[in-house]
C-alpha cells in the first residue's frame, strides 16, 4: 500500500469517527440556531453581522467536511446515499443568494437536515421510513380509489344544497380529507349536511371508520413493521460480526497452539541432540 493510499485510510477513519462526527452534529445544532436568530429583527440589527460571520464559518466546515470525504473515499463517496444527502444540503447552501437568487437564503436552513444523517438514530428512522414506502403505495392506491368513489358519491348527493363543499369532486375531495382528519367534521360539515340531509349519518360515518380507523392505521403498521425489520436488520448484523469476530479469534488461537506445539517440538529435538 502506497504513503498516497494510507494517508487516504487514515483520513478516512477520521472523518468518520465518533470524535469527528459528534462535532458536526454540535456543529449543525449551534448553525440551526443561529438561523433561527437571524430572523429576529432585534438580534439581527445587533449582532448581525457576527451571525453572517459564523454562519459563513460554518459553511466552510460542512464544505471541508465534504471534501475530506470525497478525498478519502473517492468514487465510492457516491455510493453511500447519505453522503449524496449531505452534498446536496451544502451545495444548496452554496449557491448565490442575492438578486433574483435572494429567495434561496431561506433554504440555507436545509442544513439543520443533515442531523438525518448525522445521528444514527434519526437516520435509522428514515431508513424504516424508505423501507416502507412500496407497502405504503399500495395503501394510497386504495385510499385513492375509496377517496373517488366517495367523492362522486358526495358530489352527487350534495353538491345542490352544499355546493362550497361538495360543488365538484375536487371540493368534494377536499371536504372528506377534512372530515378524516376529523377538524371540525361534526360541527363544522356532517351536521349543517344532516340538517338538510338526516340521513346524511349513513355516509360519512362509514367514510370515517373506513379511512381513519383502518386504512390510515395500516399504514402505521406498515411503518411499525418496516422499523422492526430495520432493528432485526441490525441485529442480524451484529451478530453476524460477532460470529466473525468469534471465528477469527478462534483461527487465531489455532494458530498460536501450532506454534507453540512446533517451538516445543523444536526444543525437545535439541534437547536430543
Amino acid at each position: 500500500m502506497d504513503e498516497r493510499a494510507v494517508w487516504r485510510q487514515k483520513l478516512g477513519t477520521w472523518i468518520t469517527s465518533r470524535r469527528a462526527q459528534n462535532a458536526i452534529t454540535a456543529v449543525i445544532v449551534v448553525n440551526s440556531i443561529i438561523l433561527g436568530m437571524e430572523t429576529s429583527p432585534s438580534l439581527s440589527a445587533a449582532i448581525g453581522k457576527t451571525l453572517s460571520t459564523l454562519d459563513r464559518i460554518f459553511l466552510a466546515i460542512f464544505v471541508v467536511e465534504i471534501g475530506c470525504k470525497i478525498l478519502a473515499f473517492g468514487w465510492r463517496f457516491a455510493t453511500n446515499a447519505w453522503n449524496v444527502f449531505d452534498l446536496v444540503i451544502v451545495s444548496i447552501a452554496l449557491l448565490p443568494s442575492s438578486g433574483a437568487l435572494s429567495v434561496l437564503r431561506a433554504l440555507r436552513i436545509l442544513r439543520v437536515l443533515r442531523l438525518i444523517s448525522a445521528v444514527p438514530s434519526i437516520r435509522k428512522v428514515v431508513e424504516a421510513l424508505a423501507r416502507a414506502i412500496p407497502g405504503m403505495g399500495s395503501i394510497l392506491l386504495l385510499m385513492s380509489l375509496i377517496y373517488y368513489v366517495f367523492s362522486v358519491i358526495a358530489t352527487k348527493l350534495y353538491a345542490a344544497t352544499f355546493p362550497d363543499w361538495f360543488g365538484t369532486i375536487g371540493e368534494s375531495a377536499y371536504s372528506l380529507f377534512q372530515i378524516m382528519t376529523l377538524e371540525s367534521w361534526s360541527m363544522g360539515i356532517v351536521r349543517p349536511v344532516m340538517q338538510a340531509h338526516p340521513n346524511a349519518w349513513v355516509f360519512f360515518v362509514p367514510f370515517i371508520l373506513l379511512t381513519t380507523f383502518a386504512v390510515v392505521n395500516l399504514v402505521v403498521g406498515i411503518v411499525v413493521s418496516a422499523m422492526q425489520e430495520e432493528h432485526d436488520e441490525e441485529q442480524r448484523q451484529q451478530e453476524t460480526a460477532a460470529i466473525q469476530a468469534r471465528t477469527e479469534l478462534s483461527q487465531d488461537v489455532k494458530a498460536l497452539r501450532r506454534e507453540v506445539a512446533e517451538l516445543k517440538a523444536m526444543l525437545q529435538a535439541g534437547k536430543r541432540d
